[in-house]
C-alpha cells in the first residue's frame, strides 16, 4: 500500500523525495494549453461549457496528485510519456505538494463558482488568471512560483529545485545578461511597436471589428448580448462594436 499512497521517491544523493521535473513541467504545459483552449473560448465566445469540463478534469488530477500519487495523475501520465527518453531532473517533493496543494484550492474555488453556482464575473477571470500564470511559468520557464512561497510557511527550507535556484551560487558567464543583450530587446521591441503604429494602426482594426460585426447582428449592434454583460464586458462589447 505504501507504493500507491506515497508523494516522490527516494533518490541516492538526495536528502528528501523528489519528483522528475521534466514530466512535471510537460504535464503543465498540456494542462496550460487546455485551460488556455476552455478560457478563450469563454472569454471570446462565452461558452463556459468546455470551462466547466477543464475544471472538473483539473481537480479530479490535482486529487490525485495530492492525497494519492503523483504518478497516477493523467496529466503527469501524459508528460512521462512524451519525456520518457529525456534523462529525469529531479525536484524536491514537498515544495511541489504545497503547490499542488495551492492549485487544488484553485480547482475547487472554480468548482464552487463555476460549476454549481454557475456565476461569472472578475472573480473568476482573476482565479484563471491565476492558474494560467502559474502553469506557463512553470512549463516555460521551470518556475515554479507557488514553491517560492513554501519557504514563508516552512522552516525547512525546499531543497532540490529545479535548476539549483534553492542553492546559493554564482552565476557562469552562460548565464549573464550584458548591456549589448539588453539593447537588443529594448530596440526590438521599438521596431515591433513602431511597425505596429505605423503599417497597422488600432483605429483601423477597431473599424474592422465594428463592421463584421455590424454585419453580423444588424441594426442591434450596439446592444450587448447577456452573456457580455454576464462577464463584466458591457463597455468592452461596445467598445469592439463601435459603439458609443
Amino acid at each position: 500500500m505504501n507504493k500507491v499512497f506515497e508523494f516522490g521517491v527516494q533518490v541516492d544523493g538526495y536528502a528528501v523525495p523528489v519528483l522528475n521535473e521534466r514530466e512535471i513541467r510537460a504535464s503543465a504545459g498540456i494542462l496550460f494549453f487546455f485551460a488556455l483552449v476552455s478560457f478563450m473560448n469563454s472569454w471570446l465566445m462565452g461558452n463556459f461549457r468546455l470551462t466547466r469540463i477543464f475544471v472538473i478534469a483539473f481537480l479530479i488530477d490535482f486529487t490525485i496528485r495530492v492525497f494519492i500519487n503523483p504518478k497516477f495523475s493523467p496529466s503527469i501520465i501524459l508528460g512521462r510519456l512524451a519525456v520518457r527518453n529525456q534523462m529525469p531532473e529531479y525536484s524536491g517533493a514537498p515544495q511541489k505538494r504545497f503547490a499542488w496543494s495551492i492549485g487544488l484550492a484553485l480547482a475547487v474555488t472554480m468548482l464552487y463558482l463555476i460549476v454549481i453556482n454557475n456565476m461569472v464575473g472578475p472573480i473568476n477571470l482573476i482565479v484563471c488568471a491565476t492558474c494560467l500564470t502559474l502553469m506557463f511559468f512553470e512549463s516555460a520557464f521551470g518556475i515554479c512560483l507557488a514553491c517560492k512561497i513554501y519557504n514563508l510557511f516552512f522552516q525547512d527550507k525546499a531543497k532540490a529545485c529545479p535548476g539549483g535556484v534553492c542553492e546559493v551560487n554564482e552565476r557562469q558567464d552562460v548565464q549573464k545578461i550584458g548591456i549589448a543583450q539588453l539593447a537588443i530587446v529594448v530596440a526590438f521591441v521599438s521596431v515591433i511597436g513602431f511597425v505596429a503604429q505605423t503599417f497597422f494602426p488600432p483605429s483601423e482594426a477597431t473599424v474592422s471589428v465594428a463592421s463584421s460585426a455590424a454585419a453580423a447582428v444588424g441594426d442591434d449592434k450596439c446592444t450587448p448580448p447577456d452573456w457580455a454583460i454576464a462577464m463584466g464586458h458591457r463597455d468592452m462589447w461596445k467598445l469592439h462594436n463601435n459603439c458609443k
